[in-house]
């Protein structure tokens, strides 16, 4: 845009001042340069623009500047100041020593002072036309992001009441049957004499305590909706698998080479998916053996997760059957894969690859 308003007043000169006429040419040149300064300074470029129009025709330079200081420029009595020096100037002819001026009392000469406030008129109008199309434009950008803003209030609200009423069904329902599983878990522990029955018991009691706590703590975090971002759980790591297997109840070889200065995240998914692969086991392959072997290896973290045929019929419980599906999801927000399926000697496995360079 610059260089085309400098092309045109180069024009404009080249078609209104003569090659004899070294002062007029060097008028309009710096009007013609003060357009470089129309953003910045617009006010001082005007005024540079200003002689121009006095010395010669070569008015465009200041009619971009008067335009540029328009658009720009708040204050009306500024304007109309400017738009005033523009016209005396466009109808006073400089010739030192003695200028000509406009006689009012010609009627061709009232028509050329018309012309003239006509012309200083139209690139104020224009220019504050512009300053309100700019201004109108942020207002509507504002106001579309307060409704956007408005709609994650509303969203937010809604969001924190369902979280406050699903708080009190866990608190009211959950929590109490937790409860109860580990207080007759307890009285089968201490009533019975069998040593089995009194490490089932003993184990019940202590998973049931263990979901209790974890259940009060995802209660105390919905009922902070709103307030500061609360992690649902402590995030388990890899340290926390031999506990893991230990607590699992199923005979199981626990095998990892892995280093301990993983990325959290890697540490998680593959928790998280030996986690779900022991319950798998638990549920549906009663008696069965397990084997875990997690290794890293040419920059991909590799975990495979095997387990004998059954040795007893499994008990039908409930499940919703998206533990696989979550696994899944996990491992492919980080890049990897996880592939499960029936083994050859009646078994199952399950295998999760997750690259190590893609997370970082």
């Amino acid at each position: 845009m610059d260089a085309l308003l400098i092309g045109i007043s180069l024009l404009d000169i080249w078609v209104h001042i003569e090659d004899d006429e070294p002062q007029r040419r060097a008028a309009a040149l710096l009007a013609t340069a003060a357009l470089s300064l129309r953003r910045r300074l617009p006010l001082p470029a005007f005024l540079c623009a200003l002689p121009a129009t006095l010395v010669s025709d070569a008015v465009f330079a200041t009619l971009a500047a008067l335009y540029a200081l328009a658009s720009l420029s708040r204050s009306r009595v500024l304007l109309v100041v400017c738009a005033l020096m523009f016209a005396a100037c466009d109808i006073t002819w400089w010739m030192w020593p003695s200028p000509t001026f406009a006689d009012f009392s010609d009627s061709s000469d009232l028509i050329n002072v018309t012309y003239s406030l006509a012309t200083a008129a139209a690139p104020v109008f224009l220019g504050q036309l512009v300053q309100a199309r700019r201004e109108l434009s942020l207002r509507l950008a504002e106001i579309s992001q307060a409704r956007e803003h408005g709609r994650e209030l509303l969203a937010q609200s809604v969001l924190a009441k369902e979280r406050a009423q699903l708080a009190r069904e866990m608190h009211d329902v959950v929590s109490h049957q937790v409860s109860l599983i580990a207080v007759r878990a307890g009285a089968l522990q201490v009533g019975s004499q069998e040593p089995m029955a009194r490490e089932a018991a003993a184990t019940i009691r202590r998973l049931s305590v263990q979901t209790l706590e974890e259940l009060r703590h995802m209660v105390s975090v919905l009922r902070a909706a709103g307030s500061r971002p609360t992690e649902l759980t402590p995030q388990p790591s890899l340290a926390d698998l031999q506990r893991l297997v230990d607590t699992s109840g199923i005979e199981t070889e626990l095998h990892t080479d892995l280093p301990d200065a993983l990325p959290a995240t890697i540490q998680r998914a593959v928790y998280r998916t030996v986690q779900e692969a022991l319950t798998n086991v638990r549920k549906h392959a009663p008696g069965a053996r397990a084997a875990i072997r997690i290794q890293l290896a040419e920059g991909t973290v590799r975990a495979a997760v095997t387990n004998t045929a059954p040795t007893r019929p499994a008990l039908l419980l409930p499940g919703a059957h998206h533990g696989l599906a979550g696994l899944r999801q996990r491992a492919e927000l980080l890049g990897g894969t996880v592939i499960a399926g029936p083994a050859a000697d009646g078994g199952y496995e399950l295998h999760l690859c997750l690259p190590l360079q893609q997370t970082r």
